[in-house]
């Protein structure tokens, strides 16, 4: 769990393992704050133990079912070119309170603050981001895999 902590922001938030509709889930709850120049709450996941990079060549999206209140989150990768804690490649996606499969083509998401291409031979991380705007923070989800 990751925070805006590590630049002054003031959220506040946790990452638990629960039951969520009858499912079991990796939760992320809290409150995301703008103060302080602040605005995010991440779920991160590196994709290997010891943090070198995987390939995910093999692949062309990631999926995941994913719950919570009706809220816009996003789906951060980071590989081997995101070197500054501010860059990844993004992608947005919606939840509502009814569990649903997510998909994000890798060919979908953008990069923030760097110029490198997203490469999939080199991914170190994935990460569930509540960002942007002050809200409730409420992100369910599980069976997350390469498709």
């Amino acid at each position: 769990m990751l925070s805006d902590g590590v630049m002054g922001g003031l959220s506040q938030g946790r990452m638990t393992r629960a039951d969520v509709a009858g499912q079991p889930a990796l939760r992320l709850e809290g409150e995301v704050s703008l103060a302080n120049n602040g605005g995010f709450l991440q779920l991160a996941l590196d994709l290997e133990p010891d943090g070198r990079p995987f390939d995910a060549s093999g692949w062309s999206a990631i999926a995941f079912d994913a719950c919570g209140p009706a809220q816009t989150y996003n789906l951060h990768l980071r590989t081997n070119a995101v070197t500054r804690p501010w860059q990844s490649y993004r992608h947005s996606f919606d939840v509502g309170p009814e569990w649903q499969r997510i998909t994000l083509p890798f060919a979908g998401f953008e990069a923030h603050r760097l110029d490198a291409p997203f490469d999939p031979k080199t991914l170190r991380r994935i990460g569930f981001v509540a960002i942007g705007r002050a809200f409730h923070a409420d992100l369910a989800t599980r069976s997350i895999r390469l498709v």
